[in-house]
């Protein structure tokens, strides 16, 4: 034990050190977990980390010298390699950290409740039990939302626009990597009562699985597809699209990533742009500020996106009041 006039001896020696030894102690760099949702490999997830880090250096945070960035990568059929990892980005202890998803949130959540957590993509982290309100989200965590509920209607429309032939619409979704389906559910059956559509609903667990679902779908004609926003699809997008084109199926997607892997139409916000807002909270929150400081914030920019070239291998003749509309047409 050290006693009291050696504690104020010890105080006052650390006050005369040189600036140089005090400004290397007092500049260690701060340090930021990251935790995404897919595959390292995957082009999409890492332009969102591009996006991240960009939004970082923008306010003065450089990697290497004033910040240091730990990523872990935790594929969206894994649940055990996301929890494992989980535990190793809240191991080391980083100021702050960035979640990708809701899979990924849930998992932190369940290693921490005091480091610092943003997500940049949730639907419903209300529902999700992450925080209490959008005003006021208590606790240790905040972010943005990726999508309105009241889409889903939306996307149905937009199907039925872009082939007015659809009648009978799945909609698509992994209820492990999406415990918040519900939340598109509901309001997706509600437009199908009032617009004499059959919609069906599919939760799906696994590509096989998928693949039996669709297959079966596309048997009976004046068929359609509804994509969820779930990490699950969105990893596998090239595949479910691929199977949407051999079973002749048009479909939409909650984001452009889905068109520009061939699929039909996409209508959803911009996901980098959810990462480079989830990037400014992590600068306020290295600046001093606290997540319950921070109200849950929804998206600001959507986007309509047509595949002509897919469209035209279905025989549809898109209306060029859609195409008038759409952010991006792929030729």
């Amino acid at each position: 034990m050290i006693r009291r006039r050696e504690f104020i001896t010890l105080l006052g020696g650390a006050a005369a050190w040189p600036p140089t030894v005090r400004a290397q102690q007092s500049d260690a760099p701060h340090r930021v977990g990251v935790l995404m949702g897919f595959d390292e490999n995957d082009p999409m997830a890492r332009t969102y980390l591009i996006a991240l880090r960009e939004e970082l250096q923008k306010h003065g945070w450089v990697e290497g010298r004033n910040i240091r960035t730990d990523v872990r990568w935790a594929k969206a059929d894994d649940p055990d390699a996301r929890r494992r990892l989980a535990m190793e980005v809240v191991t080391l202890q980083p100021n702050v950290i960035i979640s990708h998803n809701t899979p990924t949130t849930a998992a932190l959540l369940q290693q921490t409740r005091t480091i610092p957590i943003v997500f940049a993509i949730v639907s419903d982290p209300v529902g999700s039990g992450f925080v209490e309100s959008f005003a006021r989200p208590r606790g240790n965590v905040t972010g943005f939302t990726n999508i309105e509920p009241t889409i889903a209607g939306k996307w149905m429309e937009l199907l039925r626009e872009i082939a007015p032939g659809v009648h009978r619409i799945l909609f698509l979704y992994n209820p492990t990597t999406a415990p918040y389906a519900e939340y598109y559910l509901r309001p997706f059956k509600s437009a199908a009562a009032s617009s004499a559509v059959e919609a069906m609903v599919a939760s799906v667990h696994n590509m096989p699985e998928l693949e039996t679902v669709i297959a079966a779908h596309s048997r009976a004609p004046n068929g359609g597809l509804v994509v969820m926003t779930d990490s699950f699809m969105t990893a596998h997008r090239a595949e479910i699209v691929s199977l949407a084109a051999r079973y002749r199926l048009p479909g939409i997607y909650p984001f452009r990533s889905f068109v520009e892997s061939g699929g039909l139409v996409s209508y959803g916000n911009e996901l980098i742009e959810s990462f480079r807002r989830a990037g400014s909270y992590a600068d306020r929150i290295l600046n001093g500020a606290k997540p319950s400081e921070l109200p849950i914030q929804a998206p600001v920019q959507f986007e309509l996106v047509i595949n002509l070239k897919t469209a035209k291998a279905l025989g549809l003749d898109v209306p060029p009041t859609l195409l008038a509309r759409a952010d991006e047409v792929i030729e």
